[in-house]
Order: structure tokens, then sequence, then C-alpha cells
């Protein structure tokens, strides 16, 4: 029996692999390593965060975007963003050098059993584990409007699911939301000669500044500091502090979570949006059927009109319900938090003993941070420290080891 199952082998789930294997725990991993980020966005794209926000975690901080970017004889400059492209390879580079052997096997389901947890592979393998830390990422929380509900894949997509964007060369496509996932998709289309609009709720887009040089007089950094999710107070708590986010009371967590950082399009973008793409707003979608060669829309202020296809960057909801690998009973008996994500305590650890989360799934009890990698490095230490006092507790119906730190010898120990 292995002391932590890892589930998933994105920038959480490597970032925790890594944490749990300085720690001497036994350990297995399971994925398809940066999985969404090689399959699910489309070449051409970036990332809005800085490349210095986005570092995958390991305990000695090594393994760093800025360090794989010198092997590759490129630079990891402040306000220059990086291709996802090279973001993926960098989370490979990482997943050979900071841990363990990843299997690249998917957990089908998960199950608790007495003192731990069992997990069948997609080929039937059973595996044991004293504790799992899911980091599924954002694709088991893929949210599409209602109105495009029961329409075929053929007619509505969400934007995770596009690796390219090629199949819609000469096509007419719409595009729903205002954020970056969807500007950045339409202006990729536009690119490519697709006839492509923007349907968007608000009523303006939104757009995110140039970024303040990283340099500059202290009186500036003082009055706007820089931080993980962007210059100011309010982001610099949001991504620097994440512990003490999770003291607020939840109401104001919920009031934040729903409201902060908002759809915005990097700044980037804009110059290849505006002017290039049709960008219609305050429309919201009410009704859509297919009809011959593709799907006639109904929106709030626009007479209805035809399109062969529908991108839908709507976005994610991290709910318990959508943890469809965990067993119904396990996930049933999951305490949830106002917007019906799992609730969690300050270690990550879900209200069934040995059960941890991280990644978006948790956003509701640290904050912002847990919807990009920069969260990866606070999530990957603390959750590593509760998997540790958690096996030196015990689990219901399990033996409960000695305590102390995991070296080799307790390891095995710990192992049974």
């Amino acid at each position: 029996m292995y002391d932590l199952l890892v589930v998933g082998a994105g920038p959480y789930g490597l970032s925790i692999a890594s944490h749990a294997s300085a720690a001497g725990l036994s350990l297995r991993v399971f994925g398809r390593p940066m999985a969404s980020w090689r399959d699910n966005m489309p070449g051409g794209m970036f990332l809005k965060s800085e490349p210095w926000a986005s570092n995958l975690s390991d305990p000695a901080a090594r393994w760093r975007l800025d360090v794989y970017c010198e092997t590759q004889s490129v630079t990891a400059r402040h306000g220059e963003p990086i291709p996802v492209e090279m973001f993926a390879e960098y989370g490979l580079w990482f997943a050979r050098n900071a841990v363990p052997e990843v299997d690249e096997r998917t957990v089908t389901r998960i199950a608790a059993r007495p003192g731990g947890f069992e997990a069948a592979t997609e080929d039937g393998e059973s595996v044991q584990a004293r504790t799992v830390a899911l980091a599924v990422g954002v694709m088991p929380f893929v949210e599409i409007p209602a109105a495009f509900r029961g329409l075929s894949p053929d007619l509505v997509t969400h934007s995770s699911h596009h690796g390219d964007l090629d199949g819609f060369r000469g096509r007419d496509v719409t595009v729903i939301g205002g954020g970056q996932a969807a500007l950045e998709t339409a202006a990729l289309l536009a690119e490519q000669d697709t006839r492509v609009r923007v349907l968007a709720r608000a009523d303006r887009l939104c757009w995110n500044d140039v970024p303040p040089p990283w340099e500059r007089p202290w009186w500036q950094s003082a009055r706007s500091p820089h931080s993980g999710l962007g210059p100011g107070w309010r982001n610099w708590f949001y991504a620097e502090r994440p512990g003490l986010y999770r003291r607020l009371p939840e109401p104001t967590r919920a009031r934040i979570a729903a409201t902060a950082l908002g759809p915005a399009g990097a700044w980037w973008v804009r110059d290849r949006v505006e002017g290039s793409v049709e960008v219609r707003l305050d429309h919201e979608v009410t009704a859509a059927r297919a009809v011959p060669g593709g799907v006639r829309l109904e929106a709030t202020g626009a007479d209805s009109f035809e399109t062969e296809h529908v991108i839908a960057a709507t976005g994610f909801k991290a709910t318990r319900d959508r943890l469809g690998l965990l067993s119904g009973e396990l996930r049933g008996a999951l305490a949830t938090v106002a917007d019906g994500s799992p609730e969690v305590g300050r270690d990550f650890e879900s209200s069934h003993p040995g059960l941890f989360m991280a990644g978006l799934v948790t956003a509701a009890g640290f904050g912002p941070a847990m919807r990009f990698v920069h969260g990866a490095t606070f999530t990957a230490g603390n959750l590593v420290r509760g998997v540790r006092r958690r096996l030196c507790t015990g689990l219901p119906g399990g033996p409960i080891p000695a305590p102390g730190r995991y070296g080799t010898a307790q390891t095995e120990t710990i192992r049974g």
C-alpha cells in the first residue's frame, strides 16, 4: 500500500509529486503529463500569466520555467508572454527531472477502503494507497450554457475541446464568452480566415493593462506591487497569501470567488481582436436549435441568426458532483461549500480523511490563485505537509504508524 496516490499530472499533480517524493513518501503518480496543455489548447496560444508566475514547484525551486527556457536558448522576460507549446514542454521537462516515474494510464475510479483508498486504472489494475491527492485539472468541470446542452458536438463544443482550429477554416463560427479563452480563440480563427463573431453578455469587453516594468521606483512598487495574479495589493493578497484568504468568512470568500479576476482579455491580444473580429455585446443566448447546415441562435437584444458551429468559451464549474471518478458513496459523502465545490481544510484535505484536493476545485477555499499555475507552489507544500500529518494520525479503520519524519526505514513501516 502506497503512502500517496497522485491522480493527475498537470502543474498541480506534478508539483505535489515532487514535494511528496522529496519528503520520502512512497507514491504513485497517474496521468498523462501536461495532457490538457498538450491536447486542449490550439497552437498559437500564449500563457496569460507572467513567466516568473508560471513555475511548477519542487522543494528546492531548481526546475523553474526560466531555467528550462535557458536550455532552449530563450530568455523568459517579464511582460513577454510564453507560447503554450513551450510551457507544455517545460512541464514534461519538469516531470523528467523532478518527479518519480509517471504512469500515464487513466484512473477511472477511486473508492474508500478501511485504512485508505483503492483506485482502478483504465485496464483494470487495482492500486491501494493510504491517501489520495486529486489534481484533475479543469477538464472534468467544463461548463456549457444550458441553451446548448443536448446539441451534437458537431455543432457545439467547448473552447477546451480543441487542440487545433484548422477544421474551421472557411467556415462560420460563433464564439460565446468575453474572457481570454473566447477572445484568443476568436483571434486565432480570424487569422486563419474563419468567419467569426464573439457574443458576450457584458456591455463592454475588459482588457488587462500592459504590466508595469519589473524594475521601477520604490514608491510605485509600494503603491501597486507585482504579484502572480497581476499588479495591485488585492491581487497580491490573492496570489501570495492563500492561507490568510481561507480565514475570511465564507460569504466573503464566495463573493470574491464569483467576482474577482473576471473575464478579461490579455493586453497582447487586444489588437488582434479589435478591428478584426465582430463583437456583439449585451448578447446572451436564450435558445439554440439544430438546423440544416448548423445552429440557429436566439439571443437577447438581437434577431435570431444561423452559424455553422458554436464554440462555448464559458469556463468551468468545479463542483463535487462532477468528480465522476470518485465512487458514488465517496463523492456523496463529501461536504461542500456554497458553490457546490468540496470543502477543504487548511491542508487541502476534504471532509473525508485522507482525500486531498488541488487546483481549481479548491478556489472557493483558497482563492483565485488556485485557478492559475501560480497556486501550485502554495498547494504542493501545504498539501504534502497535510498528507504527512494524516499518515501520522492514521485513517479510520487503518493502523496508526509511528510519528516522525519519513525516511527510508519509516517509509517501509508505513507501507505495511
